[in-house]
């Protein structure tokens, strides 16, 4: 996605020079490995269009998978699919009432994590 105006390609430093202070700076900030692991397989979720959907579809409220495969308009395996994926990234939990299914975001983290994003895209 190019951006008119800004030059996307990026730049080097002309010359070899190290900050040591900015970089211990930054490697004190910097999270451990298992939680950038950890981190990286949560927006993971986020980086397919379904389970995007999905998720934005859920900050109105709880949708069973009928609901869900209707809105997107895909066969409910299909988002069955995709539900167990953003189940086990602890995105989505699910209800059962009766004989239905419910699924509804896990926290509110996730709608700002999402409308932020949103935002993020909507600004270029």
């Amino acid at each position: 996605m190019a951006h008119i105006g800004l030059n996307m390609e990026a730049e080097c430093c002309e010359e070899h020079v190290i900050h040591t202070d900015a970089v211990a700076q930054a490697r004190d900030a910097m999270p451990g490995d298992e939680v950038t692991s950890a981190a990286a397989d949560f927006f993971k979720a986020f980086s397919d269009k379904t389970r995007l959907r999905i998720l934005c579809a859920l900050v109105a409220g709880e949708l069973c998978v009928c609901d869900i495969a209707a809105l997107l308009c895909m066969s409910q395996s299909a988002i069955s699919h995709q539900l167990r994926f953003l189940k086990q990234a602890r995105l989505v939990k699910s209800t059962k009432k009766g004989k239905t299914v419910y699924y509804a975001l896990c926290d509110d983290h996730i709608q700002v994590i999402l409308s932020q994003g949103i935002a993020h895209v909507q600004e270029g």
